[in-house]
């Protein structure tokens, strides 16, 4: 994962490169540099710029629909401190789960999950999630249809240069 990183200096070719990659990540440096009128070498030596500083990284995104996985849901938890570590493990090893994020809250967690169907979802709710020691289920609400996810996300442009 992406690891908190600060003044490092992203100027608008390196978010026009950005862009281009998330709208084509096989897109080659030649390809970009033409789309963008810049040089394949300027584009090829920022894309590793880029990589080695963290700021964007290649990945693979899985269409779950196409493994059967067509019911999302939001999941709220609160966490007794003392088996936090263990309760975080648990989710992040658990298949279904794909977010895992610390809410305001000091034991406030909120999970994603996606589930083959809603029996599946609801035994993970009600039966699975209540028995892990430590983990008391806040809330959930069912996602019917995800529009915007965050591995859709890119910047916007900027005009100049802009430390992070």
């Amino acid at each position: 994962m992406f690891e908190t990183i600060a003044n490092i200096k992203i100027d608008t070719l390196d978010i026009r490169i950005i862009q281009e990659l998330k709208r084509d990540g096989l897109a080659s440096a030649a390809e970009i540099g033409r789309i963008l009128g810049a040089n394949e070498r300027t584009i090829r030596r920022r894309i590793k710029e880029l990589v080695d500083k963290k700021i964007i990284q290649y990945t693979v995104i899985v269409n779950a629909k196409a493994f059967g996985y067509t019911t999302a849901t939001d999941i709220f938890l609160s966490l007794d401190p003392e088996h936090e570590e263990d309760v975080i493990a648990i989710l992040l090893d658990t298949p279904e789960v794909f977010y895992v994020a610390r809410g305001q809250g000091n034991d406030s967690v909120s999970i994603q999950a996606r589930f083959k169907d809603t029996e599946s979802m609801f035994t993970y709710l009600y039966k699975t999630l209540p028995n892990i020691p430590g983990v008391t289920v806040k809330g959930f609400a069912l996602i019917p249809r995800i529009i915007k996810t965050t591995d859709s996300w890119v910047p916007g442009d900027h005009e100049g240069s802009q430390a992070l």
